[in-house]
């Protein structure tokens, strides 16, 4: 690759969450929302897309706006925002984007002959007569598009479901005619929400929203954000309109379940709503999900793990890390950006962002589409930050890139519970100032944590530096 891969896989300044991830040609195209920094509700922006070579998701390119919320004549006037997308190859080859707009239940598409647009508005998805799908009587409120197209049939998957709430049932698929807009066969729901979850292989895990279709090895995967809201499960079935069964949790954006270097309940980082999916890269599956920052829902980021498709098609849950897609851990030598850290909490357990107000984040300064890297900001005492993972050799002095008004230090530890190795004493400074100390880290693949003891004054770590003999 070019460079190293982190997580977030895009660049600090970039907020996009969502991700569904395809594989056209011998690029991976990545088609979510747009959130902005410091936001004040989701996904304010154009739909935009990022790309990068099959061969090196390091190497992410810009690919500009691919359609404009205006362009649709529901939103002339901009007043709606874009919600999750979705999209899929057609039966004539054309590229189909499917959206739903924040205050409108029906689903939009548009078209596109390139992968990366400009997509143009084509039509409403409807029933033979005209009548929009979510505004016939009987009809639930669409909600994050998911499509699968296979031959002249296309499926289109949506819903949202609050646990209590006896209106929604759960994801719907609907089968679209090969002009990929009109209904062929209503609405039939595949995965119950929590309402309707009591005594089905969900009731621990039902259907909250983003809804995600996958064909894996002959099965069909459809992935999805649970009731919980922090992870993205999997059902199976073998056919794509019914006959799902829970399969397990992929991922979770706060790493709760995970009982490898942690307690399984205990959170690791600051989650919230998740929506993503999963895709084949070069032979290799990658799970593709978003995380929060900026202290709130508003301001979420992309990330990649790597996954195994078992050969029973059972896929374990993954570790969220800072390396994702790069192939093994990060070199164990350098300045590292403090944003990439997968791991940021205090000493109380708090499973979501903003709940309370006040907890360290990942933020940035600036406005939105500044490009300027991100940082940690709001540490007080007891915050830990975690990176994983290093290849150390010969680790010898860690340094950390401080700013505000605080006294302390930082423990520099390889588990978040773990022996310290080393202090970092730090100083009040209003500019980014570098402060170090001799500490070995061990050799072998590492996480590095750092535990910040001091003035509740709340400093910012804009980076660390691993030296080596």
């Amino acid at each position: 690759m070019k460079k190293q891969a982190f997580n977030p896989y895009l660049p600090s300044w970039e907020y996009i969450p969502d991700g569904e991830p395809y594989v056209f040609g011998n690029r991976v195209y990545v088609y979510g929302s747009h959130d902005y920094f410091n936001g004040h509700v989701f996904c304010m922006g154009d739909y935009i897309c990022w790309s990068a070579p099959v061969d090196d998701l390091s190497d992410w390119r810009y690919e500009g706006v691919i359609f404009p919320k205006t362009d649709d004549p529901l939103n002339s006037d901009g007043k709606m925002n874009l919600f999750a997308p979705d999209v899929t190859v057609g039966p004539d080859g054309r590229y189909y984007l499917y959206y739903v707009y924040d205050k409108a239940q029906i689903v939009s598409v548009a078209v596109c002959d390139k992968p990366a647009g400009l997509y143009k508005f084509d039509g409403y998805v409807h029933y033979a007569d005209g009548t929009k799908l979510g505004e016939r009587k009987g009809d639930e409120p669409q909600f994050d598009p998911g499509v699968l197209t296979e031959g002249d049939k296309t499926y289109l998957y949506t819903g949202f479901s609050w646990p209590y709430d006896m209106s929604r049932h759960g994801s719907m698929v609907t089968m679209l005619a090969p002009d990929m807009l009109t209904i062929v066969e209503d609405p039939r729901f595949v995965v119950p929400g929590g309402a309707y979850a009591k005594g089905t292989s969900f009731e621990k895990h039902p259907f909250f929203e983003a809804s995600s279709m996958r064909k894996v090895n002959g099965k069909y995967y459809f992935v999805y954000s649970s009731a919980a809201m922090h992870e993205l499960c999997y059902a199976v079935s073998n056919r794509p309109t019914g006959g799902f069964t829970f399969g397990g949790v992929i991922v979770s954006n706060n790493d709760l379940h995970i009982d490898t270097y942690k307690p399984a309940d205990k959170p690791t980082a600051y989650g919230g709503n998740n929506h993503g999916s999963i895709v084949a890269i070069k032979g290799k599956w990658y799970i593709f999900y978003h995380r929060h920052t900026n202290g709130h829902w508003y301001s979420r980021q992309g990330c990649i793990e790597p996954i195994e498709v078992l050969a029973d098609g059972r896929i374990p849950q993954v570790v969220i890390t800072s390396c994702g897609a790069n192939g093994g851990p990060l070199r164990g030598e350098g300045e590292y950006p403090a944003y990439i850290a997968c791991n940021l909490f205090t000493r109380e357990d708090h499973p979501l962002t903003g709940n309370p107000t006040g907890l360290p984040r990942i933020t940035q300064d600036g406005h939105d589409g500044d490009e300027v890297d991100g940082y940690v900001a709001k540490i007080k005492d007891g915050t830990t930050i975690g990176f994983k993972y290093f290849d150390c050799k010969g680790v010898r002095r860690v340094k950390v890139k401080t700013r505000g008004y605080a006294h302390g230090t930082f423990d520099v530890r390889t588990a978040w519970d773990g022996e310290t190795l080393g202090k970092i004493p730090i100083a009040a400074t209003n500019l980014w100032q570098e402060f170090g100390a001799e500490i070995a880290i061990p050799d072998g693949k590492q996480a590095i944590y750092f535990v910040y003891h001091g003035d509740d004054t709340q400093t910012a770590l804009k980076s660390f530096t691993l030296e080596t003999v």
